[in-house]
C-alpha cells in the first residue's frame, strides 16, 4: 500500500531460534504418544519370584540348576493347608479331592499334587502342589485359590508356601504404576504450587517428568522383554519415583536459573540460552553422578540389585534429557508467562538477586558473622543421630513378615505351624554324589532341626540317580523363613561338607535366603567404597580440586550414618518392624550418596562460578542465597516423592521410603544449607586445594556480596 514501507524480513537466525524449541516440543509430544503406554505394560515383563532375587554364584543357585536333572520343570511348591477346629470331616476331604482333581493339568502346574497329609491332631490336612516357576506363579496360585474358595462352612483353606508368598508379593506390587504416578504427581504439583505460586509451571514440570517416565519405561520394557535386564516390582517402583524426583530436581534448577536471566534481560530466547548453558554443567554432573553410582550395582551378585542398576540409570538419563530439551523448549516459548501470575520483572538496575531471596540473604549474613556456630552445632546434632546406627537390625526379615497387611500366605504359614512341622513343603534340597548317598542321608537325618530326610525314589524303590547324583529332601522343624531354619541349614551344610565323597550341595528356600543375605553383606563391602570413589572422581573433575570433594563426600557419609541411626530408632521403637533386609543399607547408601551429592553439586558449582568473580568466602554465601531455595525445594520434592513408596504394603518399600526421604531432607536442609556453606566460609580459598583458586586474595569484597546487602525490611 502506498505510503507504507514493508517490514524488514526476520533473519533466518532468529527464525531458527524459534523453530528449534517448537520442533523439540512437537517431537516430545509425538514420543510421549508412542512411549506413554509402556509405563502400564512394565508389569508384563516383571519377574517377582525367587529367581529374580537369587545370588548368581551361590550354592543354592547351583542346586536349583542341578534340580533340572530330576524333573522336567523347575517347580516351586504351593502348600494347601485346610484346618477345622474339632477335626477335619469326611466332606472336607471330599471337597479338597474334588477341587484339586479339577485343576490337575491346568497351565502353570508342574505335576500332580501330593497325597493329602493329615496332621497328628486330626485338625488339618496339607497338600503340596508343584507350580511351574517358568510360567506365571501368580496366575497359577490365583486359579488354585479360586478353585478352593467355596470351602464347606467351618473349614479354613489357605494356599501358602513359596508359591503362595510369591503370588502375594506380586499382588503387593500390582497396580503400582497408576497408584505411584497419581501420588507422586499430586505431591509434586502441590509443592510446586506453593514454591512458585503459579498454576501453570507445576503442570509443565510434571508433564516433563511424565514424558521422561514414558521414555524410560519404553527403554526398560524392551530391555526386560529381551532378557537384557531383570525387572521386578521393587525396581519398577523405585524407577517411577526416581524419575519423578530427579526430573523435578533438574527442572527446579533450570527454572530458577531461567527466572534469574529473565530479570536481567528482555529476550526470552537469549535468557533461556544463558540459563541452559549455566544449568547444564551442574545438572549433567548431577545426572552423571547418580548414573555412575547406581551402575555400581552391576557388580552385585544378586539378580535384583544388578537389574536395578541399569533400570535406575535409564530413568535418570531420561530425566536429564527431558529437562534439557522438552522443559527448556516450553520455557523458551512461554517466557515470563510460564511464571504467571508471579512473573519475573526485568530491571536494568538489578545487579544482585539477593533482594529476591530475603530469607537466604539473611541466613547468609548470619553465617558470615558466625560461621563456626553454624557448622559445629548442627554437626553435633547429626553425629548424635549417627550414634544410633549400630541399633539398625539389617540381618534379614522372614518372608512371612515382609507384608504390612495380612495376606493369605501368612495365615497359611501360621496354620501350618500349628499342625505340622513348620518347614513342611519347603524342605532343604540336597544334591550329592550317588556313591555316598546313604552317608549323606544319615548325616542329614542326625542334624538338629531336621525332622526327616528322604531321597526322591526311583523305579526300583532306591534313590533316583541322574548323572551320578541323587536328590535328598530334608524337612525342617522350624518355619523355612525363620532364624532357626537358617541356623539349621548352615549346620546342615557344615555337617554334609564333612561326608567323604558326598560333595553335597544344599539349596531350597531357606538356603536361598541365607545366600541372598550373605551376598548382600558382601555386596555392601564391595559397592559402597566403589560408589564413594566414583563420586569423588566426578566431583574432582567438576570442581577441579581435591580437598573440596573429600569434604563434600564426608558430609554425605555423615548424613548417611545419621539417617540410618534415626531410622533404627523409628523402625525398632515406633513402627515395631522385625528387622530390615540386608540390602537396605546398600540401597540407602547408593541413593543417598548419589542423590545427596546433587545438592553439593548445585551449591558448589555455583560457589565456584561466584568465586571467580568475588572470592571464595563471598562466593559461597552468594551461592547459598541464589541456590538455597532451589536446593530446599528440590529436597522437599524428592523426599515427598520417595515417601510415596510407602503406599506399597511391604516393609522393604516403607523402609526405603523413610530412609531416602529423611536422608534427603537432612542433606538439603542441614548439610547443604548450614554446614557446607559455614565450613567453606571459614576455610576460605584453601577449600579449592590444589586448584589455583586457593591462591586468591582472601579479603576480596565487592559491593554486591551478601554482607553488603541491606537487611530485608
Amino acid at each position: 500500500m502506498a505510503g507504507m514501507t514493508a517490514a524488514p524480513p526476520r533473519s533466518a537466525a532468529r527464525q531458527l531460534r524459534w523453530l528449534l524449541p517448537g520442533l523439540l516440543l512437537v517431537a516430545w509430544l509425538g514420543l510421549g504418544g508412542v512411549a506413554g503406554p509402556f509405563a502400564g505394560k512394565l508389569g508384563e515383563v516383571q519377574v517377582n519370584d525367587a529367581a529374580a532375587f537369587l545370588p548368581q554364584s551361590a550354592e543354592s543357585t547351583e542346586v536349583q540348576e542341578l534340580q533340572r536333572l530330576f524333573t522336567d520343570t523347575t517347580a516351586v511348591p504351593a502348600i494347601v493347608i485346610a484346618e477345622r477346629s474339632g477335626g477335619v470331616q469326611p466332606q472336607d476331604a471330599d471337597f479338597l479331592e474334588g477341587a484339586l482333581t479339577g485343576i490337575q493339568g491346568q497351565p502353570g502346574l508342574a505335576g500332580p499334587s501330593s497325597p493329602p497329609i493329615p496332621s497328628e491332631d486330626g485338625d488339618a490336612v496339607q497338600v503340596i502342589i508343584p507350580v511351574d516357576a517358568n510360567g506365571s506363579v501368580s496366575d497359577a496360585v490365583d486359579e488354585l485359590r479360586e478353585a478352593l474358595a467355596d470351602a464347606p462352612d467351618g473349614l479354613s483353606v489357605f494356599v501358602t508356601g513359596p508359591a503362595g508368598s510369591s503370588a502375594d508379593l506380586g499382588a503387593a506390587f500390582a497396580g503400582i504404576d497408576g497408584l505411584l504416578l497419581i501420588v507422586a504427581a499430586a505431591v509434586v504439583i502441590v509443592i510446586l504450587v506453593i514454591v512458585y505460586r503459579s498454576p501453570f509451571l507445576p503442570l509443565i514440570v510434571v508433564t516433563s517428568a511424565i514424558l521422561a517416565l514414558a521414555l524410560a519405561s519404553m527403554a526398560v520394557y524392551f530391555l526386560a522383554d529381551a532378557g537384557i535386564v531383570t525387572l521386578n516390582g521393587q525396581s519398577q517402583g523405585i524407577l517411577f519415583i526416581l524419575v519423578f524426583g530427579a526430573a523435578t530436581d533438574y527442572a527446579l534448577l533450570l527454572v530458577a536459573r531461567f527466572r534469574e536471566e529473565l530479570r536481567v534481560g528482555t529476550d526470552r530466547l537469549g535468557a533461556m540460552w544463558r540459563a541452559w548453558r549455566a544449568a547444564l554443567p551442574p545438572i549433567a554432573a548431577s545426572a552423571g553422578t547418580v548414573i555412575a553410582g547406581v551402575l555400581c550395582l552391576l557388580l552385585s551378585d544378586l539378580n535384583s540389585n544388578r537389574g536395578l542398576g541399569p533400570v535406575a540409570a535409564i530413568g535418570i538419563a531420561a530425566s536429564f534429557v527431558a529437562t534439557m530439551t522438552f522443559l527448556a523448549a516450553v520455557l523458551a516459548l512461554l517466557g515470563r508467562s510460564a511464571y504467571w501470575p508471579a512473573r519475573p520483572r526485568y530491571s536494568a538496575e538489578e545487579t544482585t538477586p539477593d533482594r529476591n531471596y530475603r530469607f537466604w540473604a539473611a541466613l547468609a549474613r548470619q553465617i558470615e558473622a558466625h560461621p563456626r556456630r553454624y557448622w559445629t552445632v548442627p554437626l553435633i546434632i547429626v553425629l548424635a543421630f549417627a550414634a544410633f546406627l549400630p541399633q539398625l537390625r539389617a540381618d534379614g526379615v522372614a518372608q512371612s513378615e515382609i507384608f504390612l497387611t495380612q495376606v493369605e500366605s501368612q495365615e497359611g504359614q501360621q496354620a501350618l505351624e500349628r499342625h505340622f512341622d513348620a518347614g513342611s513343603g519347603s524342605p532343604a534340597i540336597v544334591i550329592a554324589n550317588a556313591s555316598a548317598a546313604e552317608s549323606v542321608r544319615a548325616a542329614a537325618a542326625r542334624t538338629e532341626g531336621i525332622s526327616r530326610a528322604e531321597f526322591i525314589p526311583g523305579e526300583d524303590g532306591g534313590p533316583l540317580v541322574r548323572d551320578g547324583l541323587v536328590q535328598l529332601e530334608a524337612t525342617l522343624s522350624a518355619p523355612a523363613d525363620s532364624e532357626d531354619a537358617e541356623q539349621t541349614v548352615r549346620e546342615l551344610r557344615s555337617t554334609l561338607a564333612a561326608v567323604d565323597g558326598g560333595d553335597a550341595k544344599v539349596g531350597g528356600p531357606t538356603a536361598i535366603q541365607i545366600d541372598t543375605d550373605d551376598t548382600s553383606k558382601r555386596d555392601r563391602a564391595l559397592i559402597m567404597p566403589l560408589v564413594l570413589l566414583v563420586v569423588f572422581a566426578i566431583l574432582a573433575l567438576l570442581l577441579r580440586a581435591l580437598l573440596a570433594p573429600l569434604f563434600l563426600i564426608a558430609t554425605v557419609v555423615v548424613s548417611f550414618a545419621a539417617t540410618l541411626g534415626v531410622s533404627a530408632l523409628i523402625f525398632n521403637h515406633v513402627l515395631g518392624f522385625p528387622g530390615a533386609d540386608p540390602v537396605i543399607p546398600l540401597f540407602a547408601f547408593v541413593f543417598l550418596v548419589a542423590l545427596g551429592i546433587d545438592y553439593n553439586i548445585f551449591l558448589m558449582t555455583r560457589a565456584r562460578e561466584e568465586t571467580l568473580r568475588i572470592g571464595t568466602r563471598a562466593g559461597v554465601l552468594r551461592s547459598l542465597v541464589v541456590t538455597g531455595g532451589v536446593i530446599t525445594s528440590a529436597g522437599i520434592v524428592l523426599a515427598a516423592t520417595f515417601a510415596a513408596l510407602a503406599v506399597i504394603p511391604l516393609i522393604f518399600m516403607v523402609q526405603i521410603a523413610f530412609i531416602v526421604a529423611f536422608g534427603v531432607l537432612l542433606d538439603a536442609l542441614i548439610m547443604r544449607s548450614l554446614i557446607v556453606p559455614a565450613v567453606v566460609r571459614q576455610a576460605g580459598p584453601a577449600i579449592w586445594w590444589p586448584s589455583r583458586l586457593r591462591h586468591e586474595h582472601e579479603n576480596i569484597s565487592l559491593p554486591d556480596t551478601p554482607a553488603a546487602v541491606p537487611s530485608p525490611r
